[in-house]
């Protein structure tokens, strides 16, 4: 008798299904009005949302994902189907390894079916966020205990946990830095994670008093910030600047992505490229670790908007270091760590 299968359910935030504006606004209707990401009363959320948001954003926004829009489709799923590819031939026969969005497609509920149907004993779920993030790593596996909890037969589930600073993980992201062309290689590293909004950073802290009271509060991880996004982030980019052997003036770390008028965690990555223009910094590679596929934020904010920012200050060059997408460091790294998981 042949041994029952492993699944593998990944896990990303997904994309509109086009780069329209009628797509966009359903994909931003499902993406904010999920209470972990507005995180306010209902009816706040509702009158934001559908007063303020969907009214003007979403023909700005598809007119950005029309820019990065592939043949294949977004880049995000483009890049989440290969390394579902990838994980597949590293794992062998013996795993089913499905794709899932938090939102839209394809759904998590659909991954689950394709999982059930494969017969798997054990489902390894794999968020693809490298910190935790109630919005981010917190809302994935709500949806996915949800999803799990409404089928008849719900296997054993294994979670891979925050991945933030894992040796396989920094591994990677050297990797793919060290493969910049030598001749767009900058002067300056600017690490640019996704932005979060104080309050949810300081909802992260089990003591009510570390998150954000000092300048320090960032430097070390533990009892009371280990759920902090912040402070992970600080982490990943203190560990990528020693892996690629940088001194510490030759990096500097910023949150991209704000949205809205309430305080988001600093320092804000378009008000640091004019900060590093006045240094004498002209050459500069800005890498995105909050994402392991490139999408609408790192090839469009970063890559061409952060750009056209730093050309129109008088920057000779500004480079987009690639995500892990299914590079074969992060493909090994992410086997490892779901074939310990599935063994549990």
């Amino acid at each position: 008798m042949t041994a029952p299968r492993r699944g593998v359910l990944l896990v990303n935030l997904g994309s509109p299904d086009a780069p329209t504006p009628r797509a966009v606004r359903r994909y931003l209707r499902e993406f904010l009005g999920d209470p972990r990401v507005l995180d306010m009363p209902a009816l706040g959320r509702w009158l934001l949302l559908n007063l303020v948001i969907l009214p003007t954003r979403p023909r700005r926004s598809a007119e950005a994902y029309e820019k990065v829009w592939t043949p294949e489709g977004s880049p995000l799923l483009v890049y989440g189907r290969a390394l579902r590819d990838a994980l597949r031939k590293e794992l062998g026969d013996d795993w089913c390894v499905e794709l899932a969005m938090r939102y839209g497609v394809p759904s998590i509920d659909a991954a689950l079916e394709r999982l059930a149907a494969a017969d798997v004993d054990r489902i390894v779920v794999v968020p693809l966020f490298p910190h935790y993030a109630s919005a981010s790593t917190g809302s994935a596996l709500d949806a996915v205990y949800a999803a799990a909890a409404e089928r008849n037969n719900v296997p054993p589930l294994a979670v891979v946990p925050s991945f933030y600073a894992e040796p396989g993980f920094v591994r990677a992201l050297t990797a793919v830095a060290r493969e910049l062309p030598e001749e767009r290689r900058p002067d300056h590293l600017l690490i640019s994670f996704h932005g979060l909004p104080e309050r949810q950073v300081k909802a992260s802290d089990t003591t009510g008093k570390h998150c954000l009271a000092s300048e320090t509060c960032c430097d070390a991880i533990g009892p009371a910030n280990r759920f902090c996004y912040r402070a992970q982030c600080h982490a990943t980019a203190r560990a990528l600047a020693e892996s690629l052997g940088l001194r510490r003036e030759h990096w500097t770390l910023s949150f991209q992505s704000r949205l809205g008028r309430t305080p988001w965690i600093k320092p804000y990555t378009d008000e640091v490229l004019p900060e590093l223009f006045e240094r004498g910094i002209r050459r500069l590679a800005v890498a995105c670790p909050s994402f392991v596929a490139d999408c609408l934020e790192t090839i469009e904010e970063i890559g061409i908007r952060a750009r056209e920012q730093w050309l129109e200050l008088g920057g000779e060059d500004l480079v987009l270091v690639p995500c892990v997408n299914d590079h074969p460091l992060w493909v090994e790294a992410l086997a490892t760590w779901i074939r310990a998981q599935g063994a549990r």
